[in-house]
């Protein structure tokens, strides 16, 4: 008997190979999907601007790292002994002005350079709502500034696709070969409410819906609903009850790779699982013949697939057997 009703994402084309360059953008499921791609030799970047949820943050970001938009201290604040920027991540804020303008900047660069020869990049929306100061700027991140110096709103399916319409346009124009792929995160915003979390979840899937019909080389993929709708049940959550477990992850992980990823990089996947367990093998005897062996086996496996996809880094793994 079935006690579940499993969904099946539908083929994209083209599909994603190991080769492509791939950024990823938004909520924190984009650092789970982030670790599955690295884990398998993808060469990634994610969120250069640090964390983002709402899809106004998200546009701004990308939109910059077009037009090259570099900072400096004026746009900054200090709050908490630290120097902080509305659109970035707490994670990018610096005890000194001097080290904040020059680590976002660095991040600034590295997304410029690589959404420019980027072959995919996959947008992940988290939540409708957004928090704007007093002079109408929406904020990325409040970087636990009071509650009274924001106005919390919820953005409109039309505010959504106007946004993404201009910011397509203007990406196709920056780098023409770009695939992009959008999706909604399964974490949900239960301190919004519960009622308001699927508010803002619908909106966000309502917009997808008009920008992937209004344009070529735009996918969706359901990671909300593999989550939401096909496992079902608090068991596949962390301990917050709020974020998918690792069971979770995995099981999109899998879905997502069967719909979106090619044949022949999936064949490669298990070559390089098979060099990851190497890696994570520990030796009761280091130097016995038997272990020798074990490495120079491992090592000419590595050399052949580092011979057959030159483009992929492999020296951390061929230096590890080599040595």
């Amino acid at each position: 008997m079935e006690f579940r009703l499993p969904l099946d994402p539908p083929q994209i084309n083209p599909k994603i190979k190991i080769t492509d360059r791939i950024m990823l953008m938004g909520s924190c499921f984009t650092e789970h999907m982030t670790a599955k791609l690295n884990q398998v030799k993808f060469n990634t970047l994610q969120n250069p601007n640090g964390i983002l949820f709402n899809p106004n943050s998200i546009a701004k970001a990308l939109n910059s790292y077009i037009e090259s938009n570099y900072i400096d201290d004026s746009s900054l604040f200090e709050m908490n002994t630290l120097w902080n920027h509305w659109d970035f991540h707490s994670s990018l804020s610096q005890p000194t002005s001097l080290d904040a303008v020059e680590k976002i900047n660095q991040h600034m660069h590295a997304g410029h350079h690589f959404l420019k020869g980027a072959n995919w990049l996959i947008i992940t929306f988290g939540s409708a709502f957004v928090y704007q100061l007093k002079n109408g700027e929406i904020v990325a991140n409040c970087h636990k500034a009071p509650a009274e110096l924001f106005i919390k709103q919820m953005l409109s399916i039309d505010d959504v696709v106007n946004s993404y319409t201009s910011l397509i346009n203007q990406i196709r124009a920056f780098n023409p070969g770009l695939n992009i792929m959008f999706t909604v995160s399964p974490v949900r915003h239960v301190k919004e409410g519960f009622v308001e979390n699927n508010r803002s979840k619908s909106v966000l899937l309502l917009s997808i819906e008009k920008i992937v019909s209004s344009f070529s080389n735009c996918f969706y993929f359901p990671s909300y609903e593999l989550i939401i709708d096909d496992l079902r049940d608090y068991r596949f959550y962390a301990e917050d009850m709020v974020h998918p477990n690792y069971l979770a992850t995995n099981y999109v992980w899998e879905k997502f790779s069967s719909a979106c990823i090619d044949g022949k990089s999936r064949e490669i996947f298990k070559d390089i699982e098979q060099i990851n367990n190497a890696l994570r093998h520990r030796p009761l005897h280091p130097d016995s013949t038997e272990h020798k062996i074990f490495r120079e086996k491992t090592y000419s496996v590595i050399k052949s697939l580092s011979d057959r996809l030159p483009s992929i880094n492999w020296d951390v793994e061929l230096q590890f057997f080599k040595d």
